[in-house]
């Protein structure tokens, strides 16, 4: 089905939400801020323009002088919101899509609907709910985007919010896409703030919403947890009944060198506590994985130097392979990372990662992987190396292809490459593939 309009504006300002408060998608941002201000002023809305890196937020429009004024305002937002979709629902009508302009009007009124309180949000929730002439779509649409806005500050208050909202009049909890990402989003930002508050709730109240409290749910919170405590992130998997693998996203929210070392040794002493067993072994296994991960996307230098001083194992280093290390390698450390393998892992451990790395960095620079392959030393992962960048240039260059599988020692390398490069051979210089087949005795 067809994604509404609004909703995709709106699901894009849910992500833009969270990312605006990040410093670098601030600096990102600065050409439109002053667009985006002059946006806001039509609302009456006062930006701090003195500070144009800070976090845009609302500053308030002087003293609130009791509930009534603030409530009032709440319900004037309500209504500029529900016009906004309404026009958004005129233009899909049309068969047309959101302008810039309107791109930049939802992201006004994301920064003010920032600036209510949790008690004026569940008011602007009301005056949706009972909008007249919305589309469902719509209209759940308009709420969990609401809802989201007040998980950024307050998660416990969206977390009932959204309960609420989500059960029918006979008592059925129902909930869509965003209604999930709401639930998952409060309970990451509260287990942030409050784990043990946070913990405490889903012992309560899993049970009765396990169909919103999912595992992918807790490894959020866990994963939240992790970026403040790691010790407490590993004792929490076992407190909210994750497998023993989840210990990926305590690791995953390792962002630095300094952050791994300290849930390495998180890690082994979460391991420590863990019986001798399956268990053990895919923590240790999943742990791993997610190091590498990590490494890999930091950048050879700095990712090979903090493996090395990890202190891991032959064993464990075998598990670095894998699990998607080759596609968070950045494609001007693959030969280095190539040779790091060759030469720390166990030989036939990291075949396909190298296979994989050696296959994007042909694609996308095949004059670069070859120089680089030219001057690598022999050894197993020159041989796997070699086969993975001539199967690759076999669809356009099957001659230089089959002049680098030639330079393999006789045998099954060298016969396997040999005839993959003729099935790839382009159909346009069949004889040429004829003449290949007949060298080198293939039928």
């Amino acid at each position: 089905m067809k994604i509404s309009i609004v909703l995709a504006v709106l699901i894009l300002a849910v992500g833009a939400m969270f990312g605006w408060h990040d410093r670098q998608q601030l600096v990102a941002s600065r050409e439109t801020h002053g667009r985006l201000a002059a946006e806001a002023a039509q609302f009456g809305i006062s930006i701090d323009l003195k500070n144009p890196a800070d976090p845009v937020r609302l500053t308030k429009r002087g003293d609130r002088v009791d509930r009534e004024t603030e409530d009032a305002e709440a319900r004037l937002v309500a209504r500029e919101f529900i016009a906004f979709a309404k026009e958004m629902e005129a233009i899909e009508e049309k068969g047309g899509s959101p302008d810039a302009a309107m791109q930049q009007l939802i992201m006004a009124f994301v920064d003010r609907m920032m600036s209510l309180d949790s008690a004026q949000l569940k008011i602007l929730v009301a005056e949706v709910r009972a909008a007249p002439d919305l589309q469902d779509e719509t209209r759940q649409g308009l709420i969990g985007f609401s809802i989201m806005t007040l998980a950024n500050d307050h998660p416990q208050s969206a977390l009932v919010l959204q309960i609420e909202s989500s059960t029918d009049s006979s008592g059925v909890l129902k909930t869509d896409g965003m209604g999930m990402q709401v639930i998952s989003t409060s309970l990451a930002k509260w287990a942030a703030e409050d784990p043990l508050g946070a913990l405490d709730w889903v012992r309560e109240n899993g049970e009765k919403y396990r169909a919103l409290v999912t595992d992918s749910t807790k490894r959020g919170m866990i994963s939240a947890v992790a970026a403040n405590d790691p010790k407490l992130a590993f004792h929490l998997i076992g407190e909210l009944g994750l497998s023993a693998d989840s210990v990926g996203s305590v690791v995953g929210a390792a962002k630095t060198p300094e952050e791994r070392t300290a849930t390495l040794a998180a890690l082994r002493e979460h391991l420590a506590s863990l019986p001798e067993g399956e268990a053990r072994q895919q923590a240790l296994k999943s742990g791993i994985r997610y190091f590498a991960l990590g490494a890999a996307k930091e950048g050879f230098e700095a990712g090979s130097q903090w493996i090395d001083s990890a202190g891991f194992t032959p064993e464990q280093l075998a598990g670095l392979a894998g699990g998607g290390f080759a596609q968070q390698v950045k494609i001007e450390d693959t030969g280095k990372w190539v040779e790091w393998m060759g030469e720390n892992l166990p030989e036939g451990k990291s075949n396909d990662d190298i296979s994989q790395m050696v296959r994007h960095w042909t694609t996308d620079d095949y004059q670069a992987a070859g120089k680089w392959l030219a001057a690598t030393p022999d050894g197993p992962a020159k041989i796997i190396s070699i086969r993975s960048y001539a199967e690759t240039v076999a669809n356009y260059e099957p001659q230089t292809a089959a002049q680098w599988a030639l330079t393999l020692p006789p045998g099954k390398d060298r016969d396997e490459t040999l005839k993959h490069i003729y099935h790839a051979w382009p159909e346009k210089d069949d004889a040429a593939k004829e003449v290949f087949a007949k060298q080198h005795g293939i039928k």
